[in-house]
């Protein structure tokens, strides 16, 4: 008898969890609880781009003016980058065994020019910025503007510094209040650039009058350094992976836009593809998931895919952070379009953000 009762009490309490599965008042979802009641909401537009270092020649810079006159139209508030911070840079630094190759790789600015001309490494140029910031002036003088500009510098944050050198006069952008020879040299090399964060987010912070830009990418998931041996043999299981046929139908399409960018229209043609929701399952087939059930022993693609995954979730958190700052506000984030995906599903989970689309803007 009693194990007649203790069976059916299993079999009652299975159809309650089964019941519970498929009931979705019983599921917790952030997305679905958004707030606040009152007051403006925070949208989130998130752009899909190339990098444009990587395009063909036949790209020119005057190619992104027609994408421009659109996000400055949406007038963000905030500007969010595919860049390491200052601080992040400055951090793995401290860790050469651990992120060497990833410095190599994504920290390639160096602050040390910037820290002989102001006195301030990275921490205390970090600290300055906020300062400044705190109590910025409305209307700020040129020197004030130079200053910021070679502080940002001294704080790893290139991009930022641009900001405020694009917003100074023609006649202004000269030696001085911190900002040598030297300075002025990188900065009209970072003006001149062809990167999405020089071409797009730069001018168009300076054209919106922002302040500067978010450096939310983060790399420190990458994992230590693998011996010659084995990195060797994880890039060639990854390649390996990665040569599939949704891969090649990828590139395939890729060549076509490439092909056409030589005028706004193709550009905005690419931007259209790029962020085109039916290219999201592409982009995870002919990649991601392709990593994720390669069959290596070491399972290499299992660790690729577990990188990718932190470093979204980073850079989703760091947009959100951000976006704290300033509630109620509108920001644009400018990344990858492999990423782009995965932060609309990420930040849809805040409660306080509302993901706008792209598909309007670039029509």
């Amino acid at each position: 008898m009693l194990t007649r009762v203790t069976g059916l009490l299993v079999a009652a309490m299975l159809c309650v969890a089964s019941a519970s599965a498929k009931d979705p008042v019983r599921t917790f979802d952030p997305s679905t609880l958004k707030g606040p009641a009152k007051g403006t909401p925070n949208e989130v537009l998130v752009l899909g781009t190339a990098h444009l270092s990587q395009l063909p020649a036949t790209f020119q810079p005057s190619g992104v003016q027609l994408l421009n006159e659109r996000l400055l139209a949406w007038k963000p508030q905030i500007i969010a980058v595919e860049n390491r911070s200052g601080p992040q840079c400055a951090f793995m630094r401290q860790f050469p065994s651990r992120y060497k190759d990833t410095i190599e790789s994504y920290c390639r600015w160096d602050p040390a020019p910037a820290r002989a001309a102001t006195g301030l490494d990275v921490p205390a140029a970090t600290a300055e910025i906020d300062r400044l910031l705190a109590s910025w002036p409305t209307t700020p003088s040129p020197s004030q503007r130079r200053h910021l500009a070679a502080v940002f510098l001294a704080g790893g944050e290139p991009v930022s510094g641009l900001v405020q050198w694009l917003r100074l006069p023609e006649t202004e952008r000269h030696a001085g209040d911190g900002l040598d020879a030297t300075l002025v040299a990188s900065l009209d090399r970072l003006r001149n650039r062809r990167s999405e964060e020089t071409l797009i987010a730069a001018p168009l912070a300076a054209a919106l009058g922002l302040e500067r830009v978010v450096s939310m990418d983060d790399q420190t998931a990458s994992a230590a350094d693998l011996s010659d041996a084995d990195q060797k043999a994880y890039s060639e299981t990854i390649s390996k992976a990665w040569n599939n046929p949704a891969n090649a139908k990828r590139k395939q399409m890729e060549d076509l836009l490439y092909a056409q960018i030589g005028d706004a229209d193709g550009v905005m043609a690419l931007y259209r593809a790029l962020n085109d929701p039916s290219k999201a399952r592409l982009v995870f087939d002919s990649d991601f998931g392709a990593a994720l059930n390669e069959g290596s022993p070491q399972q290499f693609g299992r660790g690729y895919v577990a990188y990718w995954e932190t470093r979204n979730l980073r850079m989703a958190s760091n947009i959100r952070e951000a976006i704290g700052f300033v509630p109620g506000s509108r920001t644009l984030v400018i990344v990858g379009a492999s990423h782009k995906w995965y932060l609309e599903h990420y930040l849809n989970q805040m409660h306080d953000v509302r993901i706008v689309s792209s598909d309007k803007l670039l029509r």
